[in-house]
């Protein structure tokens, strides 16, 4: 395991679930009789954070039995994989399973190393000028049973004590070894080597600076995405001084319109970015690409772009999620490198959109995305929150994230920032700062659909008739008025944040009510709070001749405090 963490935490070489890694062993199974086993990671893990769970042992002598058959399907090769366990509550096996199961060394190791993916998404690979015989380059095969046999094949006719890895053609490396430290150290070698000659011929970039955004463009721009794709979505900005180089190339719309450097990105990212803000357009192009390349009964996924590209707007990502949209950016970002570098080299070259629609529609591929399940009920929206670190407001917060949405929570006290949080120490009475903050936030999250204003003081009892109330820098005093005759009033403090109306309903129903067996007993008249902060009531109208009051609240801008009027409240606050 300690060979597999020390890959994926090294983002040049695994992002987000990438790569796999694999040991072979014997063990004595329930009847005493020795089993060879291969463990390789499986699906929803990542190699960052793996532990044993995440491991699933196979039967090694049936993996080599599969591997004798003209012909496998995928679908018929996982059944397989998953028959071919030793415990039925492991994780499904990597779709590349038969890859380490063809390879006779103890300890495999795979990764999508960036230096070495650069070298062979040239116009002319450079792979063997950098590593010479060292290693078998593999053609690009879709991963799966047809890549291990390809495999199979050609290190048959490269056998050799010199062959220390497996180079795949635009997918990454593969090196082996008698146990971890060498399979470990033949991989940091060749991606040393390689990260070497791309250092002697490294590129030469423009240092450039984006200007700043407009957060209601950015949150329209925001809104057509999520018209195109169908749900809401959470769209994050970048400007990097990569990002705002990347951006500001002529050829902008050249380069990033080859695809991506290995296709199982294609999941993340789309194929290509869009170029611009025409959505409309991206969409339109999407669709024509799917009918071009989709077989029958096949159901087009939407057709909203997961990255964009603008001069003037840097890189936005877009994902159901915070995290999709950081995914999205991680790989972007190694993208960028990756094309810049290879332009250097003669020029990026990326597989074919025939071969990209392949990966993005392959069953197998896509079950990696329900492996995060269905989306949770506020998944895409935006929530700003103030007064975010305590109390309601942190309550309220919890509960939006726990069901999905992201957040941008405002308050005095500082709060951590997490992937769907954004954490902002801002005093919502200062008008510029709050300004600030929404615009930090729109730039995180791509807009604002919730607002939950929680922020506020509490100090001691005040009469409502001598009370000062600030919001937003506007003071506003609210005296009750008691109409003669009316039993009904209250007095608030400044600090409450609870409106409170002068006409109750003494236990009595609004609408008709089922027949749902005995009619409970009527409510008691509630008693009167005498809380610090409370309404207080003086209780029901039950004099003779009494009234109530018309209740309403107050039009002093920033108020909104109830008053008691005697009849129809006046045109004024």
């Amino acid at each position: 395991m300690r060979a597999s963490r020390l890959l994926g935490r090294e983002p040049d070489l695994v992002l987000h679930g990438g790569g796999n890694t694999s040991v072979k062993t014997t063990v004595t199974d329930i009847t005493g009789r020795p089993v060879e086993v291969l463990h390789v990671k499986g699906s929803g893990w990542d190699l960052a954070d793996i532990e044993r769970a995440g491991f699933a042992p196979l039967r090694l002598e049936r993996l080599r039995e599969l591997l004798t058959v003209p012909s496998l399907p995928d679908d018929r090769m996982m059944n397989e994989l998953r028959c071919a366990l030793l415990d039925a509550s492991a994780p499904d096996p990597s779709v590349e399973t038969l890859l380490h199961a063809v390879l006779p060394h103890p300890v495999v190791l795979h990764t999508h190393a960036d230096a070495v993916v650069t070298l062979t998404n040239l116009a002319e690979p450079r792979v063997a000028e950098v590593f010479g015989d060292r290693v078998v380059v593999v053609p690009y095969v879709m991963p799966g049973f047809g890549l291990a046999r390809t495999c199979a094949e050609l290190l048959a006719h490269h056998a050799g004590d010199d062959i220390v890895g497996v180079v795949l053609a635009n997918h990454g490396l593969v090196t082996f070894g008698e146990d971890a430290e060498q399979a470990y150290t033949r991989h940091i070698d060749l991606v040393s080597e390689a990260e070497a000659y791309l250092a002697r011929h490294r590129p030469r970039t423009t240092p450039a600076t984006l200007p700043p955004a407009d957060p209601r463009v950015l949150a329209a721009l925001r809104a057509r995405i999520a018209g195109t794709a169908g749900h809401p979505v959470v769209v994050s900005r970048h400007g990097d001084p990569v990002t705002a180089a990347f951006v500001a190339r002529r050829d902008l719309a050249d380069v990033a319109g080859r695809g991506p450097v290995t296709p199982d990105h294609v999941i993340r990212t789309k194929r290509v970015p869009l170029v611009g803000r025409d959505v409309a357009g991206y969409a339109d192009e999407y669709r024509r690409y799917f009918a071009e390349h989709a077989r029958p009964g096949l159901t087009a996924l939407d057709p909203a772009p997961r990255v964009v590209l603008d001069p003037e707007l840097g890189m936005l990502t877009v994902g159901r999620r915070a995290r999709d949209a950081d995914i999205a950016r991680d790989i972007y970002l190694h993208t960028m490198t990756v094309i810049e570098q290879a332009e250097e080299l003669g020029g990026y070259r990326a597989l074919s959109a025939r071969e990209i629609f392949e990966m993005e529609y392959w069953e197998l591929e896509q079950a990696k995305l329900r492996l995060a399940g269905p989306p949770a009920e506020f998944s895409g929206e935006v929530a700003l929150v103030t007064g975010a670190a305590s109390g309601i407001g942190r309550a309220c917060a919890d509960a939006l994230r726990a069901r999905g949405a992201a957040v941008i929570g405002l308050d005095l006290t500082a709060t951590e920032s997490r992937a769907d949080y954004l954490g902002l120490q801002v005093d919502v009475t200062d008008a510029a700062a709050v300004e600030d903050a929404v615009r930090r936030g729109v730039e995180r999250f791509g807009g604002v659909d919730v607002l939950v204003a929680s922020a506020g003081v509490f100090p001691g009892n005040t009469p409502m008739a001598g009370s000062t109330r600030r919001r937003g820098g506007t003071p506003c005093r609210s005296t009750p008025t008691r109409r003669p005759g009316c039993s009904a009033c209250c007095t608030r403090s400044s600090s409450s944040r609870h409106a409170v109306g002068a006409s109750w309903s003494w236990g009595r129903r609004t609408r008709p009510r089922r027949d749902r067996g005995p009619r409970p007993t009527r409510r008691r008249r509630p008693r009167s709070p005498s809380w610090p902060g409370s309404p207080r009531w003086s209780g029901p109208p039950t004099a003779s001749g009494s009234t109530r009051c018309t209740r309403t609240r107050c039009s002093t801008p920033g108020c909104g405090a109830w008053r008691c009027w005697p009849s129809a409240p006046p045109t004024t606050g």
